[in-house]
């Protein structure tokens, strides 16, 4: 139902022009404003559903300066929606604060549901999606990926990452150092685009197969990470979690750190350098 004083948050299309909803083509022609993140990027979809509504710019530059003049325009009985280039606004994309600023002030903020890169990668996964984490993307500089990586390394659950182009090999072989190379994941590319490619198979499979190919390494990327499950750890779904930090402990006491790190490697599902690191940061405590 379409209602006055409202901010819509409408999902558009993350390839596909057609994957635009029915009741989203229908209220995107009803608002008196459009605030799409690039208007010029916007316009084509637009037309090509017969949407001649007005459109404006809100993105991650301007977003807090606009904020008072959306919510003049609401407040007058006015509506407006919010659109992204691609997928459900707010998803690694502007838009949190104005939401925030409209909630805070009593405007009223309903979702239109549609497409999104994170659910649709994890549809076709095959992996876990019972439990999730979607972390967005890594820092751009190998040094800071790799730390921000090893807490993630440790989750039993799945992790959904994007990346870039740019960064995309040197984002897959820090992954294989840390969280280790026999990990299961998925690299999907350009969803529901003309050049869609979903490869599955181990963190050094993967990798493999997008270094050989230059083809590969184009588009945009949404990493499914399969976590240091059960059956990764101890071979067997219904064994129990092993805690890193608990089990480095109690192997310090015995053996020698490189030692605790292979041991610890081995027993929970890490690779050796994470757990050997780790092993040396709880020693110094």
């Amino acid at each position: 139902m379409f209602s006055e004083s409202t901010l819509y948050i409408v999902a558009t299309p993350i390839g596909h022009r057609d994957d635009l909803s029915a009741r989203a083509i229908d209220l995107l022609r009803q608002v008196d404003r459009i605030y799409a993140e690039d208007t010029r990027h916007s316009l084509p979809l637009l037309r090509h559903h017969g949407i001649d509504t007005r459109t404006w710019a809100l993105h991650e530059h301007n977003e807090e300066s606009r904020i008072d003049m959306v919510k003049e325009h609401l407040q007058t009985g006015a509506s407006a929606a919010l659109i992204t280039d691609a997928g459900t606004p707010l998803i690694s994309d502007p838009g949190f604060r104005l939401v925030r600023a409209c909630q805070r002030d009593g405007i009223r903020v309903s979702p239109v549901p549609g497409p999104c890169a994170v659910t649709a990668a994890l549809s076709v996964s095959g992996l876990p999606t019972d439990r999730f984490q979607f972390v967005g993307f890594p820092p751009a500089r190998s040094g800071a990926r790799k730390t921000w990586l090893q807490p993630l390394a440790q989750l039993p659950h799945t992790l959904v990452i994007y990346e870039s182009p740019h960064r995309i090999v040197e984002c897959l072989a820090d992954i294989a150092d840390i969280v280790g190379d026999t990990r299961p994941m998925t690299l999907a590319r350009e969803l529901t685009k003309r050049f869609e490619t979903v490869l599955h198979g181990t963190v050094n499979e993967v990798a493999a197969a997008v270094s050989e190919d230059s083809n590969q390494q184009r588009g945009e990327f949404v990493l499914v990470l399969g976590g240091t499950s059960t059956e990764d750890a101890l071979g067997g779904e219904n064994a129990p979690v092993i805690d890193l930090d608990k089990t480095i402990l109690v192997l310090l006491q015995h053996l020698p750190v490189k030692t605790v790190a292979r041991c610890t490697a081995e027993l929970c599902g890490v690779t050796r350098k994470l757990a050997y690191d780790r092993a040396l940061e709880l020693q110094r405590r």
